[in-house]
């Protein structure tokens, strides 16, 4: 099978992440970023271009254009991105509201392309392995469940970045939290209502958005939940965690993303063999989410190259989205 071509667009560092895991998949060939001093960062035999749309234009053959701009760019470059008859994978979120998820969608299907959307957080090992337990029954009813985001982001992380706008980033649930949130609805299913609390507690000036929310909801299925979130946790991240409860079985995955299997406690069951994860993301004093794009990458050649079953479509990143714009609605 012939290698994939690819194009970023975005080369910042989560643009650059995916330039590592993509030349270990496909072959990269072009990169668009309005700061023309990326250029210098290029991989070699990598073209550059100062405009999306440049690329678009000289760039005929590529197959699959992955979209690391900031959070509120998504929508316009994947959409024109589709409409140049190319794949498109699209980082988190998929948009900043559910509109332009739809438009993106549409456009997809009008191109007759696929949309592929990261939420690499489904291919943590405790999360594969809870899920997989979920649907096997090994929890009867799941009652009740509890998202904690317990991470730390400074003045110095916001200093002269799109990130703490609304227009650029959006809000602390999609730029640090949108794949907890993701998993929420993967697991247990779509949010019907929800109710809370939020407020810029730490950050001044520096953020448009909340910094802490503390929210309450209720499933379609019954299921109750509760999410607390915080970017203030004193100078590092500490937690990332989901705690399910269940008619037969209770489970807490935790550790500062996700990565760890903490407790578990069933009738007649138990998780064993779990392989180890990746690492996190790095981005300077922070850790991210557990680097899992080399999963997203391989799906894509599967998806692509066998006829494989894509990992998250551009509906699932939708309804991701649907749910922050219902929490946001009500607290803000």
């Amino acid at each position: 099978m012939k290698k994939i071509k690819f194009a970023i667009i975005g080369f910042g560092r989560i643009g650059q992440r995916h330039a590592e895991h993509i030349q270990k998949y496909g072959e990269l060939v072009a990169i668009a970023d309005i700061d023309t001093s990326k250029k210098n960062n290029l991989p070699e035999s990598c073209k550059f271009y100062p405009s999306h749309l440049d690329l678009l234009s000289n760039e005929k053959d590529v197959d699959v254009i992955s979209i690391c701009s900031p959070n509120g760019l998504h929508a316009i470059h994947s959409i024109d991105s589709l409409k140049a008859s190319k794949h498109v994978l699209c980082e988190k979120p998929m948009a900043l509201n559910v509109h332009d998820c739809g438009e993106m969608i549409k456009a997809a299907e009008k191109a007759n392309r696929r949309l592929f959307i990261v939420k690499q957080n489904r291919f943590n090992p405790p999360v594969e392995a809870v899920k997989k337990a979920i649907d096997e029954g090994h929890f009867g009813k799941i009652l009740s469940i509890q998202l904690s985001c317990f991470w730390n982001r400074n003045e110095a992380y916001y200093h002269n970045s799109w990130k703490g706008t609304l227009d650029l980033d959006g809000g602390t649930l999609y730029t640090q939290f949108s794949h907890f949130i993701d998993l929420l609805y993967w697991m247990i299913g779509d949010i019907k209502s929800a109710q809370g609390f939020s407020g810029n507690l730490n950050h001044g000036n520096t953020i448009e958005f909340e910094d802490t929310g503390v929210i309450a909801v209720e499933f379609y299925n019954g299921t109750l939940g509760t999410i607390n979130y915080t970017v203030n946790s004193f100078e590092r991240n500490m937690e990332g965690s989901l705690t399910i409860f269940g008619e037969k079985g209770t489970v807490k995955i935790g550790g500062q993303y996700l990565n760890e299997l903490e407790y578990q406690n069933f009738k007649d069951f138990k998780i064993t063999n779990l392989p180890p994860g990746n690492p996190p993301n790095q981005y300077g004093q922070y850790q991210g989410s557990m680097s899992n794009h080399n999963e997203v990458y391989k799906n894509i050649i599967e998806v692509l190259g066998n006829n494989g079953v894509i990992a998250t479509n551009g509906f699932e990143g939708l309804k991701t989205v649907e749910i922050i714009d219902k929490i946001y609605t009500k607290i803000r």
